[in-house]
């Protein structure tokens, strides 16, 4: 092949990299490979870019992505430039590599495919492997202060994980891929673990009796220190004048036996109730690097959590589509995260919930189906992606547990007959899974 006659816009680059490479997120368990082969060799030949700007490694099984977005909010109103990978992606494949907030060129996906066509054909990189190595290639080029980097998967065998990094955080360990990483929570907490590296500090999200030792384990042998973050700070939800509805009043005390330190109040504009779990291991990573030499202030942190989804674009947490009916949708699709989207259910007053629903087919939803309340309305339907579970097999795995709807063609359609049928007091509710979401936002 000539590379050098390869002419594309960015609407080509994009379809070359979904069609010539495995994406797990279209493709699922095929695209994933069990070693970082591709990765470092991939990054060998772009001079190893992962060395050449200091880092955070953020894995775990949910709450990655709000913690990555809140810790790159905080860092980068404290005025570091900051690099934000993360994944999937909802509308833009160029929402998985920002910096300060802003997503990365259109120019620059195309200049990093066309400049390394050959390389992709010589490795075989996986479409994940490849978008690694174009967001270390930009954090280096651009210089940032630091990045924020997410795992897409698992950890110890993630395309990410050859960074060196200054800090590395577990958020959770929960029921998600389990044909990958393994059918114990243990054996999951293991694979996750192994992004713990010799000498960098680790934070875990929560501790969690069935995974904990693995982790304090993990950290004896690369000698290095491990906080849970659930067991250092205590979020509580407050009620202060003027509160608007749009925020989740906070209020962070750090336990006595860490410091004397004061409570303070934080505002956040992520308002799903899990996220009290996420501003315990934000706020013990920030503290992680206070030590490190990063100087951050407490209005910083006010100011970050505040408008985390302005400054970084996040999308899709709890998120308030429109207010009559009032329809919300989140990305929660395993069955931890379906139970904080239960809890969250709960605490709105509606007179009745409908409920639009997509999953992907490589999974086993029984789970989940038979968490899901008997007496909503369900509309089934099928992401617009290949692993997507057809409409009709939904429901018939959701009738057998007791749940009723009906089928239809797109999640639009869906979504347009919840709303065509929710009175003024109804609630709609759109997930099951990502890529559902992605769809309507």
């Amino acid at each position: 092949m000539d590379y050098g006659l390869w002419t594309m816009d960015y609407k080509d680059t994009i379809q070359y990299l979904y069609t010539q490479l495995p994406m797990f997120t279209r493709d699922g368990a095929s695209a994933y490979k069990a070693n970082l082969d591709n990765t470092i060799e991939l990054c060998k030949r772009l001079d190893n870019p992962q060395h050449k700007f200091k880092s955070v490694h953020v894995g775990g099984t949910n709450g990655k992505g709000s913690t990555s977005h809140m810790l790159a909010a905080v860092l980068q109103t404290a005025g570091y430039k900051t690099g934000l990978y993360t994944s999937p992606h909802l509308k833009d494949f160029r929402e998985r590599i920002r910096i300060n907030g802003q997503m990365i060129s259109e120019q620059t996906v195309i200049d990093f495919v066309e400049n390394h066509l050959k390389d992709f054909d010589e490795i075989r990189p996986s479409f994940f492997e490849m978008t690694v190595g174009l967001a270390f290639d930009v954090f280096a080029t651009e210089q940032v202060d630091i990045a924020i980097i997410e795992v897409g998967l698992g950890g110890r065998l993630d395309s990410t994980n050859i960074i060196n990094p200054l800090l590395s955080i577990i958020t959770n360990i929960g029921w998600d891929h389990m044909n990958i990483l393994g059918n114990t929570l243990p054996l999951i907490a293991g694979e996750k673990a192994g992004i713990i590296k010799p000498g960098v500090p680790v934070i875990i999200g929560e501790n969690q009796p069935e995974t904990a030792q693995v982790f304090v384990e993990k950290a004896a042998k690369e000698r290095t220190t491990l906080l849970f973050a659930s067991d250092t700070w205590e979020i509580q939800k407050s009620k202060v004048k003027g509160q608007k509805e749009n925020l989740l009043d906070l209020t962070a005390t750090k336990n006595s036996q860490f410091t004397t330190h004061n409570s303070q109040l934080i505002q956040l504009d992520l308002t799903g109730s899990y996220q009290l779990k996420n501003v315990k291991t934000v706020l013990t990573a920030i503290d992680e690097l206070r030590i490190q030499g990063f100087n951050i202030s407490d209005d910083d942190i006010r100011t970050a959590l505040s408008q985390v989804k302005t400054l970084t674009g996040l999308h899709g947490r709890w998120e308030t589509l429109t207010e009559k009916p009032l329809t919300i949708c989140d990305t929660g699709h395993n069955p931890d995260g379906i139970q904080e989207v239960l809890k969250n259910i709960a605490f709105v007053n509606y007179k009745h919930l409908h409920f639009v629903i997509g999953m992907v087919n490589d999974k086993d939803i029984t789970k989940v189906l038979s968490m899901l309340p008997k007496e909503a309305t369900y509309y089934f339907c099928k992401p617009d992606i290949p692993r997507g579970l057809e409409a009709e097999s939904l429901k018939q795995k959701a009738e057998s547990i007791g749940l009723q709807g009906l089928t239809y063609t797109s999640v639009k359609q869906a979504l347009q007959a919840a709303q065509n049928a929710a009175g003024d007091d109804d609630l709609v509710f759109v997930g099951g899974s990502t890529f559902v979401v992605a769809e309507v936002v």
